[in-house]
């Protein structure tokens, strides 16, 4: 099943989420690489492709797993959430209907 991924950064996080970006798209890329991806990407402070030095307010994946607990487990390993950029991730199912 599809889930879907809302994580929500840390106040004052961008250096941490620069450090821990490698380690953090490795994880999306195997994914991507098992056809388990379906869309993620971060959530620009502002209006704009790049932010800049305003950063980012979270971030936003649809994955698949065989089970919410294992999407919570794969979701509390984020390096983002190690680095203490991620305050918090929500994990739901998610139906993908369109397109």
């Amino acid at each position: 099943m599809w889930y879907v991924f809302f994580s929500e950064d840390k106040a004052g996080s961008m250096e941490q989420r620069k450090a821990a970006r490698p380690d953090h798209l490795a994880r999306l890329q195997a994914l991507k690489d098992q056809g388990k991806l379906l869309v993620a990407g971060p959530c620009p402070a502002i209006d704009c492709e790049d932010p800049g030095e305003a950063g980012f307010t979270g971030s936003v994946v649809i994955a698949e797993f065989d089970s919410l607990e294992q999407a919570q487990a794969w979701a509390d390993a984020d390096p983002y959430m190690a680095a203490g950029v991620y305050q918090r991730t929500i994990v739901k199912p998610y139906k993908k209907v369109l397109p």
